[in-house]
């Protein structure tokens, strides 16, 4: 006979959603960090089609501000899916699915300080437990609704 879920752990499930939904969040707003970037290197090439510069002062040549405007394109691009992958987490952790995919997001969660690392640690300590993987793989019988006879 399956014992039902302990409310302890649909409670710690309930919270690490809630907690990649913020993290989610304050990772779409630093997203937007590298297009500032992105923004210094249009300033280059700007500056470097347009040569009104005094005598004795280097412009930047035109290729470093495309290198700029590339690499805050890319790393807007990446935290966009990095956000992406922490809700979609979430919402997997409310809906007790893709526990792998969980588990590697919040892995990878890990590298990023501090918010990152502190929700990596605590998601991993609450799936590694047996009681809450049951939650995620039920035994056949349990999605049936039929009852093993002993």
């Amino acid at each position: 006979m399956e014992t039902p879920p302990s409310h302890e752990n649909v409670e710690h499930l309930r919270l690490l959603a809630i907690f990649h939904y913020v993290v989610g969040g304050l990772a779409i707003v630093f997203a937007f960090l590298p297009l500032l970037y992105a923004a210094m290197g249009g300033f280059f090439v700007y500056a470097a089609r347009h040569d009104t510069h005094q005598s004795g002062q280097e412009v930047p040549p035109e290729v470093l501000g495309w290198i700029f405007v590339g690499f805050g394109f890319l790393f807007f691009l990446l935290g966009l899916a990095l956000a992406s992958c922490i809700l979609l987490s979430g919402r997997a952790i409310s809906r007790r699915r893709r526990y792998w995919f969980i588990f590697v997001v919040a892995c990878v969660e890990c590298l990023f300080l501090p918010f990152g690392t502190i929700l990596g640690i605590f998601t991993l300590i609450v799936l590694s437990r047996q009681t809450v993987k049951a939650l995620f793989f039920p035994l056949p019988s349990d999605m049936t609704g039929e009852t093993k006879s002993a």
